[in-house]
């Protein structure tokens, strides 16, 4: 460690240099790695807007005092060569990715292929849902119908079958009627038939009594 006054000050000075010209030299590198990036992920549009800006990063670091001249021009020229190659079709650049960028890639095609599935299982859940109250609607429907023609039979076996049995009860009234005159008239042809031998049987008597009782006289009036 320095002793004297001025050599403390010097160091100091030195380490915010240093601290200066890092940060121009990460800016510088941020710079070309972007660019590098651009032409490696073949965004040639994207390059061609970045090189202009590549360019005036890699000046001020020469005049900054961070790197030589002739190292920035040999860097400004690798870098227009570069993308001036990737053009013409002479250097052909496989896309390269990353660890990171395949992980996410697989991710989100695993999303897209859950989120599929998802909307197919709904889809078909709705169907079979639509499906079921369909069948549940019909089967209202023909319970409905069934029971409004059963009423409907109902009423009909019920007005045929009135006339039947009106008309069965006249001809049963009919039949009784028919059965009583005849027994009546038997009924009444029988007394008179039992009551004419009896008429006779009266007269006979009648006629007998009579004799009986003028041949009594005879005999009185005799004695």
């Amino acid at each position: 460690m320095p002793n004297i006054k001025s050599a403390k000050k010097r160091v100091l000075i030195i380490a915010k240099k240093n601290e200066q010209n890092r940060a121009y030299k990460s800016r510088m590198n941020n710079a070309i790695k972007k660019f590098n990036n651009a032409i490696d992920t073949n965004d040639i549009e994207g390059a061609e807007k970045m090189l202009p800006e590549v360019m005036s990063v890699i000046d001020q670091t020469v005049s900054k005092g961070v790197i030589h001249k002739n190292q920035a021009a040999n860097k400004k020229s690798a870098l227009s060569k570069r993308l001036s190659d990737v053009k013409s079709g002479k250097l052909v650049i496989e896309i390269k990715k990353d660890n990171k960028t395949i992980a996410a890639e697989k991710a989100k095609a695993a999303q897209e292929i859950r989120a599929q599935q998802k909307a197919e299982y709904q889809a078909k859940a709705a169907e079979r849902k639509a499906a079921r109250l369909e069948a549940q609607k019909a089967k209202l429907e023909a319970e409905s119908k069934a029971k409004k023609g059963g009423k409907k039979k109902d009423a009909e076996e019920v007005k045929e079958k009135k006339p039947a049995k009106k008309a069965a009860a006249k001809t049963e009234e009919k039949a009784a009627k028919a059965e009583e005159k005849p027994a009546e008239e038997k009924a009444e042809e029988k007394p008179k038939a039992k009551k004419a031998p009896a008429k006779k049987a009266d007269g006979e008597a009648k006629t007998t009594a009579t004799k009986a009782k003028t041949t009594k006289a005879k005999e009185e009036k005799a004695e």
